[in-house]
């Protein structure tokens, strides 16, 4: 079992930025990846971004070159630094881990941007 705490959501004007935060309840290079996924008002959930258990990154076209993915081993957290947030971003950002060939989902940040 991995248990997933999001934080850092919150309201931002258009251009500003945010930095979500996900705390795992296990050593997270024990898992094999680590992502970021949201879920705007009124569309299907989205793949924003992974770090796997090597450190390689990838995040989506919508948000490359504006938002970074990266981990502190020690806390066994995994960040995503937003900038330039735009009203597009605005949604519920749920943090999700693949161990064992099994999902895990945080409970969601809401992060919302106004123009």
């Amino acid at each position: 079992q991995v248990q997933l705490v999001e934080s850092g959501g919150g309201w931002v004007q258009a251009g500003g930025s945010l930095r979500l935060s996900c705390a795992a309840s296990t050593f997270i290079t024990s898992i094999d990846t680590m992502g970021w996924y949201r879920l705007p008002p009124g569309k299907q959930r989205e793949w924003v971004a992974t770090i796997t258990r090597t450190g390689s990154t990838r995040v989506a076209d919508s948000v490359k070159g504006r938002f970074t993915i990266s981990r502190d081993n020690a806390k066994r957290t995994v960040f995503l630094q937003m900038n330039s947030l735009n009203p597009d971003d605005a949604a519920v950002y749920y943090c999700n881990a693949v161990k064992d060939h099994r999902n895990y989902w945080g409970r969601g940040t809401q992060v919302s941007v106004s123009s």
